[in-house]
């Protein structure tokens, strides 16, 4: 049935089958990712997500027992109030994760962390009220040793566990969604190779039935495109004996050659001439716009010098007033450090946390010393960038100069075009006699060459046509022929 297709159909029905294995491939290919993706989404969105979370319980945990230290040592009750917002992220996590863990495991695990977290808390307040009873320093120090230290360990110990455990189900999770991946892309693979092996079937018996159908048409065009090329033979041989005829009206076109010869060395003159003028024009026009740049790079430079010079001058001031107070508050500072270090030892055993608090002010001195040192060098600097704005004014004179003496270009360079638009004016007068003579040659010879030219044209251009027709059909049928059947070619 199907040799009684058209080369058309034949090249749709391919088509199709071609449509049809990439549909094929594009429903797997789709199947496959979104079996990949899926798996990938699940490890994102659930054990990932934990684990986030896990980590930010963590987080809560050493905010509140960092803020509670932190009162501990300054009794300030701000610091409480961290704390507690920080027990309440740990406890609004805790209550998220009990609804995303589904284990049994998971579960228990979140029970012992809320179990220890309320104990912890319970002796952190103890030992809260303790400070706020005035009691010593050390008294506080060792129960909180005693009390809170064992149980924010036990708290640590349960929730490495809760990390442990989820960490271990997210690495299982992307073991089994890489497995999901690996087997969707094998399922890819095979249908890529059982689509590659259909498509190389119906590509050779395509080939085999458009061969033979194509065959039998250049057959045909072979011997149509030879008549043809004969016809064009004939056609070319009187193109050729118009030709002959053409030669003799040659000696009357010689006369005018002299005539041409005049007119294109005239219009080379003009042409060179007018380049040159061009040349000059563009000159002059480049240097007028550089004299202009240069004269608002003056002015630029102007007004950079004042300003440079006016904030200079304030930032000196300024800098000069700010290095005198900070010498002065370097050295009052560094009188108390000595001052409280001298009555922190004298204090005895209770004096030494104050000495050392004492000694730190006196290095802080120190460095505010150092300081001021490095402002002093910031005001040599400053020196420097006055000495660069003078520097700079130098340089906008010397642009001035330069401006001027581009000025002195310009009218140089605009004189020299003048004198060569008079020379271009010369060469066309001469150009315009040496048109009227070839144009009372040209009407001579005019009538006598028409009417041949006309016919010689006409046939020449059918001939010539006619001719690359048939030749185009030879070459065309040659070159089917060989993509059909490349051993009649040859």
């Amino acid at each position: 049935m199907t040799r009684n297709w058209t080369f058309g159909q034949k090249l749709g029905a391919g088509f199709a089958v071609t449509v049809a294995l990439a549909v094929a491939i594009g429903a797997v290919t789709v199947y496959a990712l979104n079996t990949a993706v899926i798996s990938k989404d699940a490890v994102i969105t659930v054990n990932a997500q934990v684990l986030v979370d896990a980590e930010r319980l963590r987080t809560a945990r050493e905010v509140k027992s960092s803020d509670a230290r932190a009162f501990l040592f300054t009794r300030d009750e701000g610091y409480l109030d961290e704390m507690r917002a920080a027990r309440g992220d740990f406890t609004t996590i805790l209550e998220r994760l009990r609804s995303r863990v589904p284990s049994e495991e998971g579960q228990r695990l979140l029970d012992s962390l809320g179990q220890a977290e309320a104990a912890h808390q319970q002796v952190l307040d103890q030992v809260i009220e303790l400070r706020r009873t005035n009691a010593p320093v050390e008294t506080v120090s060792r129960a909180f040793d005693e009390q809170v230290g064992p149980r924010r360990e036990e708290l640590d110990s349960v929730l490495k566990s809760f990390v442990a455990r989820e960490v271990r189900l997210l690495e299982e999770a992307q073991q089994a969604s890489n497995l999901a991946a690996a087997g969707a892309v094998r399922l890819v693979l095979g249908i890529v190779v059982a689509v590659v092996l259909s498509a190389v079937i119906v590509a050779v018996l395509l080939t085999r039935a458009l061969s033979r159908q194509i065959g039998g048409a250049v057959g045909r065009v072979q011997s149509s495109s030879a008549e043809l090329q004969a016809a064009a033979t004939q056609q070319a041989t009187g193109a050729k004996e118009q030709a002959t005829a053409m030669s003799e009206i040659t000696t009357t076109i010689s006369e005018l050659l002299a005539t041409s010869r005049q007119i294109a060395e005239s219009a080379r003159r003009v042409a060179q001439i007018a380049g040159q003028t061009a040349q000059a024009a563009g000159s002059g026009a480049g240097m007028v716009e550089k004299t202009h740049e240069s004269i608002a790079g003056i002015r630029r430079q102007v007004d950079l010098v004042v300003g440079h010079m006016l904030e200079l001058g304030k930032r000196s001031q300024q800098i000069g007033a700010v290095l005198e107070i900070v010498s002065e508050l370097a050295e009052q500072t560094n009188i108390l450090a000595i001052n409280a270090t001298i009555e922190a030892a004298g204090a005895g055993e209770a004096g030494k946390r104050f000495a050392v608090v004492a000694e730190e002010i006196r290095k802080l001195a120190d460095r505010v010393a150092v300081s001021a040192k490095e402002i002093r060098g910031l005001i040599d600097d400053v020196r420097g960038a006055v000495n660069t704005t003078v520097m700079a004014t130098e340089g906008g004179s010397k642009a001035v100069e330069a401006g001027s003496r581009q000025f002195g270009e310009v009218a140089q360079a605009f004189k020299e075009i003048a004198g060569l638009v008079t020379t271009t004016t010369e060469a066309a007068r001469e150009i315009e006699l040496s048109t009227q003579q070839q144009t009372t040659a040209v009407e001579q010879v005019n009538v006598a060459i028409s009417n041949v030219a006309q016919a010689t044209r006409e046939t020449e251009a059918s001939s010539d046509q006619t001719l690359q027709t048939a030749r185009g059909l030879s070459g065309l049928s040659r070159e089917l022929l060989r993509l059909v059947r490349p051993e009649a070619a040859a």
